[in-house]
């Protein structure tokens, strides 16, 4: 099963309830194909309280997305392992300067410090070897969904739109979107169905651009955070299509 059939794709709640019924008939399976990660911890999911998630929010105030919910619904122990909650079973989101800093060590963090204010609620998702997945709580967009971004400080630093929310990354996690050959980090910018969201996306987080990259200060995103600085004009390089 794919989501690229006759029609409209799937989006949000739907699409996160074609991944969860995979998901039922091989709990163990891993969610990625080159380290195991199983979705579910012991093959036995464990639902996050009914009454908890009913009302649950993210410290900021914002609702949680429709797939989030949906997953939530079914099983907390992937995003458990990740990091999500604190010992209370609160979400503990950090900023994205402070995930960094986990994730890739103190002078990486240094790098992203300027957009701390824009993803200041950032959880980690499985996925990437050198690379890493980030679900940041922003303006959702018309489906309610938040994006997930990629986060590559192999070369130079990189943060760019992935996923235009939970609900897809999912669906490509579960073998639902086809992979090309050069499957760059981007991608999704250019899918009849979910390209549009990724826009929205775009706007909201980097001022039209898919993604930032060191020298930051070329970037529009830059410009619109800092509107007296001077941006110098040095060479960038394109997305890197690695993952």
């Amino acid at each position: 099963m794919t989501i690229e059939g006759a029609g409209s794709p799937a989006h949000g709640v739907a699409l996160t309830q074609q991944v969860i019924e995979k998901v039922r008939r091989d709990p163990a399976a891993s969610v990625l194909s080159y380290r195991h990660i199983p979705w579910v911890e012991g093959a036995v999911a464990r639902p996050m309280d009914e009454e908890a998630l009913a009302d649950a929010v993210f410290p900021s105030g914002r609702p949680l997305s429709p797939s989030l919910r949906a997953w939530l619904a079914f099983d907390t122990s992937l995003l458990e392992r990740h990091g999500w909650f604190d010992s209370d079973g609160d979400f503990a989101p950090l900023p994205l300067d402070e995930l960094v800093g986990e994730e890739m060590g103190d002078m990486w963090a240094e790098e992203f410090t300027w957009l701390a204010g824009r993803f200041s609620e950032c959880f980690l998702l499985p996925g990437g070897s050198d690379s890493r997945r980030i679900l940041a709580v922003t303006e959702p967009d018309a489906e309610g969904e938040y994006p997930v971004l990629a986060l590559d400080c192999d070369d130079m630093p990189f943060l760019g739109l992935m996923y235009p929310g939970l609900d897809v990354y999912l669906a490509d996690a579960a073998g639902f979107l086809p992979e090309g050959e050069s499957r760059g980090y981007t991608e999704l910018m250019d899918h009849d169905g979910y390209g549009s969201r990724m826009r929205r996306h775009a706007n909201q987080c980097f001022a039209g651009d898919s993604h930032v990259e060191f020298p930051f200060e070329r970037t529009p995103v830059y410009a619109e955070l800092h509107p007296q600085a001077e941006r110098k004009q040095r060479p960038t390089r394109a997305p890197d299509a690695h993952r």
